[in-house]
């Protein structure tokens, strides 16, 4: 933590040197108009075993996003504290005023909590959760994994995220774990040269990271979260903390690709968005990928919206009403 930022004020019932197996919470105070001295109770969990390096894992950073937070959730219950080399940090609902409103953004203060970071201690409660992550866990943990979806508004292609390091040393320990985790692409994202992301603040901390995108559209995936639950023990082996036995080897060389400056079709007026490409679908630039219908004007017929590069079809818009400049389909191109 800086020394120029003050403690905050989340405690946690954890103790995060202690050995063994430990759920609790880390408690969040807020005066609200029916409860003056309660607090946002922040799901946590701690399994240590025996030497070996400590990973944060983190799901529910937007709380319509449920593959990480269920796996999160079964790993906290289930792994052995023998089976740990070194140390888990278990965050499966890190936003939880998001995930207990099912919303992408918290219902306290309308923040994005993936756009917070590096947050304010003594801020709006987003901002003190983000604050808490990145000025007391980060510093405790060597490595990161960031389980998202595509949540309410996107049905995401399932991948493993790539996140530029501060070098070229860290981005390659960065696209090894990513490797490992083992879906058939591997994508970079920027989210349009945003800092404020949990993965960007913990490059900056000097951890290994690792991102997903697990489908989405508001529910959960049977495919999705099969390959989640196997992706976070394929990068637990990868670093260390469960033996090589956990994971299970790639078949094949992964697939990388990456969103760039025109990945993002976006609609160009109000109505119900009809995709024509289904996600995977490889496209050229120009190729139609949707339409646009406008409902109170049956005699108008709907706009056609095309992929402005090349590359493969990796989310749709969910649900089906767009409004202008809302993203219909996002196009990843060969990295």
């Amino acid at each position: 933590m800086s020394a120029d930022r003050p403690r905050g004020t989340i405690r946690a019932t954890v103790d995060f040197a202690a050995p063994g197996r430990q759920i609790g919470t880390l408690n969040l105070p807020q005066s609200e108009h029916d409860d003056a001295w309660g607090v946002v109770p922040i799901p946590v969990a701690v399994i240590a075993g025996g030497s070996g390096p400590t990973v944060l894992m983190e799901g529910g950073n937007h709380g319509d996003e449920y593959e990480g937070p269920i796996t999160l959730c079964e790993l906290a219950r289930t792994l052995d504290p023998g089976e740990v080399n070194g140390r888990l940090i278990i965050l499966p609902a890190v936003n939880w005023p998001a995930v207990e409103a099912a919303r992408r953004t918290s219902p306290i203060d309308g923040l994005n909590m993936n756009r917070c970071f590096p947050g304010d201690p003594l801020g709006s409660a987003t901002q003190q959760i983000v604050a808490y992550v990145n000025d007391m866990l980060f510093p405790l943990a060597d490595a990161f994994l960031d389980l998202h979806s595509g949540g309410s508004s996107l049905d995401i292609l399932p991948s493993a995220i790539l996140e530029t390091g501060a070098d070229d040393a860290h981005t390659a320990r960065n696209r090894a774990a990513a490797e490992a985790f083992g879906t058939e692409t591997v994508v970079g994202i920027d989210n349009r040269g945003d800092p404020r992301t949990a993965t960007a603040a913990a490059v900056r901390a000097g951890l290994t990271v690792v991102g997903t995108e697990m489908a989405g559209a508001g529910t959960v995936s049977i495919g999705a979260l099969e390959l989640c639950r196997q992706g976070v023990r394929n990068v637990l082996a990868h670093l260390g903390v469960l033996e090589p036995g956990a994971g299970v080897p790639r078949s094949a060389p992964a697939r990388h690709l990456a969103l760039g400056s025109s990945a993002h079709v976006l609609s160009p007026c109000r109505g119900v968005f009809e995709p024509l490409q289904p996600l995977g679908t490889t496209v050229s630039a120009g190729t139609p990928v949707g339409r646009i219908h406008d409902l109170a004007n049956p005699g108008r017929p709907p706009e056609e919206i095309s992929a402005s590069c090349d590359g493969m079809v990796f989310g749709h818009r969910h649900p089906g009403a767009v409004r202008r400049g809302n993203c219909c389909v996002v196009v990843a191109s060969p990295a």
